[in-house]
């Protein structure tokens, strides 16, 4: 090992804890977007829309976040490791977890599907053409839930291992900012699909860049602290702002994906908050959580106690949320929000202590 990747991996152990607290905060971020009970955009007024699209934007950095993250720590690992070995790893700690959450997922819904006909409701395509059922719903599992970053996540570190050998060079992250810039454009052309599930691409960008971070670590560190607190927060409320005006500009065009993640004012505050949460550096508090070992393990969980769990809460209370105002449809979200990451937080906590913890990762 050279002198310069020697220096490269001491600085990424030597900010660790940095590391963490954005790992934290963004995965906070995620459990919040996804404990939604209303889908919006859902009301008529601009006040309320307004409102609504502020209350989504407050963490809407935590996906590009998440892969700036990924990239800054993955830097050293393809130094340090051949391209098979690092797979190898990778599925180790990524994929088997992956796997095993996403058939208990499967699991526990076709139980509850059973649990219901027996009950007298109606059974579908499950009993009238099971493999029809079985199919559908793994696709939509695989690729129309939460599951599936964990799958965009493989593929755009398998691109990168792909382009090792260009990995430091300019003109590969402009290719891939002109990659993910072609879907923040389809929002408006529509020209495919606007969903989520078709930006297969879309963060390899994301991903590139925190490699990028790391290989220029001091640099940047340096830039960050030495730009005044008030420019930042200056940077932050008016990007903020151009994501809100963005989504109801989005919602007034009729756009059914109008807080997608790859809006260019969204990915612009997240690149602001992302500077944000590095100038804040480690928040000793948040190191309780211990987020290296539980945060995998929280994003797997959350979609089943959010789409299991928590309808055997709120279901028998029958809200007549489509008729709620936007303050009581945003603490719902909030008290949601709370249920769903204590519950996924503390599951994890547990599993990393048993012999199961290999199936929350790394």
């Amino acid at each position: 090992m050279d002198i310069e990747l020697k220096k490269e991996t001491a600085a990424v152990k030597k900010n660790f804890d940095f590391v963490n607290t954005i790992r934290c905060i963004s995965m906070m971020g995620i459990v919040f977007e996804h404990s939604h009970i209303v889908q919006a955009p859902m009301y008529n007024t601009i006040g309320d829309t307004i409102v609504e699209a502020g209350v989504i934007q407050f963490f809407k950095f935590s996906t590009v976040a998440f892969f700036l993250i990924g990239g800054f720590l993955i830097n050293h690992k393809f130094q340090e490791y051949s391209a098979v070995q690092y797979l190898k790893n990778r599925f180790k700690n990524t994929v088997s977890p992956w796997l095993f959450w996403m058939f208990v997922f499967i699991a526990i819904t076709m139980l509850d599907r059973c649990v219901a006909f027996f009950k007298g409701s109606d059974g579908g395509l499950m009993f009238t053409n099971f493999w029809a059922y079985i199919s559908d719903f793994v696709y939509r599992v695989l690729f129309f839930s939460p599951y599936w970053f964990i799958l965009n996540f493989l593929i755009c570190i398998t691109l990168l291992l792909v382009f090792k050998k260009y990995l430091y060079k300019y003109w590969l992250g402009v290719f891939f900012g002109l990659i993910s810039l072609v879907y923040s454009v389809n929002l408006y052309f529509k020209w495919f699909e606007t969903t989520h599930t078709s930006a297969l691409f879309g963060f390899v960008f994301y991903l590139w860049l925190g490699v990028y971070l790391n290989r220029y670590y001091a640099e940047v560190k340096k830039f960050v602290k030495e730009t005044p607190w008030l420019i930042w927060i200056f940077c932050l409320v008016i990007t903020f702002a151009l994501g809100i005006g963005e989504s109801v500009i989005l919602i007034k065009l009729g756009s059914k994906d109008a807080y997608n993640t790859l809006r260019i004012t969204n990915i612009i505050y997240s690149f602001v908050a992302f500077g944000v949460l590095l100038k804040i550096g480690n928040i000793k508090i948040l190191n309780r959580l211990k987020p290296r070992e539980t945060t995998f393990g929280i994003y797997l969980l959350h979609s089943i106690v959010i789409e299991r769990l928590l309808p055997l809460i709120f279901q028998p209370l029958k809200l007549d949320v489509e008729h709620y105002n936007v303050y009581e449809n945003t603490g719902l979200l909030v008290f949601r929000f709370l249920i769903a990451y204590s519950i996924s937080y503390l599951l994890s906590a547990v599993l990393i202590k048993t012999r199961m913890k290999w199936t929350v990762g790394q």
